[in-house]
């Protein structure tokens, strides 16, 4: 079984580090699916929109909800999640070299989101990376039954691994 995850501490650096990754192994030619994060300032309007790239061609699934300015509630709208967990299912059924998942959330750490996901493309044998936060470690810990393997938020280290976890190590770059 091959699932790694990465943390990265800045503030939306994760999502920089997976969406760069995604560009650079589409590049090389491994068929990616998954998701990638893309949030876009708003400092007239409060926090961040949040969006997802499906990988591997789009679209762009918007998965944050405007709450207002003042709001601390969480932003994330479920049933957009969802859509984006859909069409990754369906993107996965057609074959894929790696899973990105931009993030082992809460949704993720109370059974939902992307879990199924996740699970079907271990058991097809595709390799799995996935972003995290420190606050849901211990549930993706206990998912991944102890066999993730950490690794550092360095583009270049997700890469090295990618390329040993779906044996293409030994080509080209």
């Amino acid at each position: 079984m091959n699932i790694a995850y990465t943390m990265a501490p800045g503030r939306g650096d994760t999502d920089l580090i997976l969406f760069g990754l995604a560009r650079r192994l589409a590049t090389r030619g491994l068929r990616c699916c998954g998701t990638v994060q893309i949030n876009t300032d708003r400092p007239d309007a409060g926090p961040c929109d949040m969006d997802v790239k499906v990988l591997p061609d789009g679209p762009v699934q918007r998965l944050s909800q405007d709450l207002g300015r003042d709001s601390r509630g969480c932003r994330l709208d479920p049933q957009a999640l969802e859509t984006a967990v859909g069409l990754v299912s369906a993107s996965l059924a057609g074959g894929a070299d790696l899973l990105i998942v931009n993030k082992f959330g809460k949704h993720e750490a109370d059974g939902r989101g992307f879990r199924e996901v996740i699970a079907e493309a271990l058991a097809r044998g595709i390799p799995v990376l996935v972003g995290l936060n420190g606050l849901n470690l211990p549930a993706f810990e206990g998912f991944a039954g102890g066999l993730a393997v950490p690794l550092p938020p360095e583009e270049e280290a997700l890469f090295a691994w990618v390329l040993a976890a779906t044996g293409q190590e030994s080509c080209p770059a």
